[in-house]
């Protein structure tokens, strides 16, 4: 038979393992468990590291009995990768492997007076002050911000680093760690695609950079090591793979780049689920983007391969609307209704959402803004605000696009797309008309799980998986063409760009009244944030 590959797939809001034919990247099996979010105050998101590790083992042993089910030999699975949420921000014990805090999730807001700050005091007010280095703007988003709040506000954080026992990593180091043999001699490391979110790497030396670590105040010897994206990091060291090596590490969104094969200089994806992301591969030279977009390292295939590098336009909220629209207003009873909801109405009927619900990211960066929905009239009911909402998905969407295009000065002629939302047919014809150009979504969705296959499969030492173009598999597709007058899409799209600006500076630090009501995200009405302190005067603003 074949060889084999896994891959571990840790999103936001769910674990997926996943099995690959090396020769034909065709799904053997996989199995899936959702993940519990804890939202412990306004704006702030947690998820529990020891329930990722536990949904991690369970999709593994629950594959391994679909494979053997299907008289599938799981000897012949020969590599695992790891793909994973990005700039979700962990510090554990290493003496003791216990989490010291839950894992602070990238979408989390808690940081926010602590930017504001950082912004305040760097030259201009900047917020673009370090992205000569990191490739990207000073932001909730990232973990460096993350780490600092874990460092200034977690007792047992700040006596685990005093005492040489703290290791802090994004989600991948976590998992490698624990299946590496966790406080028993396992690998602290991370790949260059997730360590060039934390704002703590320097995306042109390749490493973490001492400056930057001063100037959050964090202490490098936490940190780490940086490895490539394919290369065997160490091996598995319990359960039915024990001995396979783990030789794949890719954060989610350069691991779809890799999975839809874009491995080629102008190739773009875009990703629907929890949030949207598009990378449009830029070859081996970081292009700095003057429209909003960050700049990232999509991968190193290898040690001694050169790095390639992205632009990436990320959007917060994608599929967490669908989620708000159901276990918050009760409008659908499951994510896969709002279809059904907004065919119902087949327009908006001029009513436009705005899903600011953590700020906006790309290509604003504007911590400040709120969600809102405007336009609305008596005739206004929930198919329309369905219907709202999908289009909100794709308005997102072709602000990123028009950046992307701008920035490299090629405008693409077609977008491929990925992700759980992607199943949502209507989702994809609404983008193709929005964008005024086809939309092209592979048969099989599982892209992020097969890019990570993909770079464990080619390691050096492992060698199943071929990246050469004439052995890539050909992925079946289906292709949505645009359908309605350009106008139209025009007259839709200013109208999306006028909501967005009523969105802007709704969240302010000032001060209105004297009383502790509660208003906001994480703000008492006298403008102090619950539980947020001032940034520690240690940190640095004049790098």
């Amino acid at each position: 038979m074949d060889p084999l590959v896994a891959a571990i797939d840790q999103g936001t809001s769910s674990t997926r393992f996943l099995v690959f034919n090396a020769k034909t990247a065709e799904l053997m099996s996989q199995h899936q468990v959702e993940i519990k979010q804890s939202f412990p105050k306004e704006g702030w998101v947690e998820e529990d590291p020891k329930e990722i590790m536990q949904s991690i083992y369970e999709c593994m042993e629950r594959t391994c009995e679909k494979l053997r089910l299907l008289n599938i030999d799981i000897s012949n699975i020969k590599a695992l990768g790891v793909t994973n949420q990005r700039e979700t921000t962990l510090v554990w014990d290493k003496e003791t492997g216990e989490p010291l805090y839950n894992a602070i999730v990238w979408l989390d807001l808690r940081t926010q007076s602590t930017v504001e700050s950082l912004i305040n005091k760097s030259p201009g007010k900047n917020k673009n002050h370090l992205k000569h280095k990191t490739g990207l703007p000073i932001s909730t988003y990232f973990s460096a911000v993350k780490l600092r709040w874990l460092l200034d506000n977690v007792e047992e954080v700040q006596q685990a680093v005093l005492s040489q026992r703290a290791m802090f990593g994004t989600v991948d180091s976590w998992i490698i760690w624990c299946l590496t043999g966790g406080n028993n001699g396992g690998v602290h490391c991370t790949d260059v695609s997730n360590a060039s979110r934390t704002m703590l790497f320097n995306i042109h030396s390749m490493d973490w950079d001492p400056e930057l670590c001063r100037y959050f105040d964090v202490p490098m010897e936490v940190l780490p090591t940086v490895r490539s994206s394919s290369e065997i990091y160490g091996w598995m060291k319990s359960g039915s793979l024990a001995g396979v090596p783990i030789s794949g590490c890719l954060g989610d969104q350069s691991a779809a780049l890799v999975g839809q094969m874009c491995l080629r200089e102008g190739q773009s994806k875009n990703t629907y689920g929890t949030g949207c992301f598009m990378l449009r591969n830029t070859g081996t030279k970081p292009l700095m983007s003057d429209h909003g977009l960050l700049t990232t390292v999509a991968y190193k295939l290898g040690k001694d391969e050169p790095a390639c590098y992205a632009l990436e336009g990320s959007v917060a909220i994608a599929g967490a609307v669908v989620c708000w629209l159901k276990d918050n207003l009760g409008i659908v009873q499951s994510s896969s209704e709002i279809e059904k909801l907004a065919a119902a109405a087949g327009t908006s009927h001029g009513c436009y959402f705005v899903p600011a619900f953590s700020g906006l990211y790309a290509p604003y960066w504007e911590p400040s803004a709120r969600g809102i929905i405007c336009g609305l009239t008596q005739f206004t009911n929930r198919n329309h605000l369905a219907f709202a909402a999908l289009e909100a998905v794709c308005f997102q969407t072709r602000e990123i696009l028009d950046a992307m295009n701008q920035d490299s000065g090629v405008p693409l002629t077609e977008l491929q797309v990925d992700g759980g939302m992607t199943s949502n047919r209507l989702l994809m014809q609404l983008q193709a008309d929005i964008l005024c150009i086809p939309v092209v979504r592979p048969t099989m969705s599982e892209t992020t799980a097969l890019g990570a296959a993909m770079a464990a499969g080619s390691a050096e030492g492992v060698g199943v998986w071929s990246l050469s173009p004439s052995h890539l598999p050909h992925v079946t597709s289906e292709k949505y063409e645009p359908q309605i007058n350009p106008d139209e899409s025009e007259f839709r799209y200013a109208r999306w760009k006028k909501a967005v600006q009523r969105s802007m500076n709704w969240e302010t630090n000032e001060p209105c009244c004297n009383t502790n009501v509660t208003t906001g995200v994480g703000k008492k009405m006298n403008g102090t944030p619950w539980g947020v302190p001032p940034p520690p005067p240690h940190i640095r603003a004049d790098l």
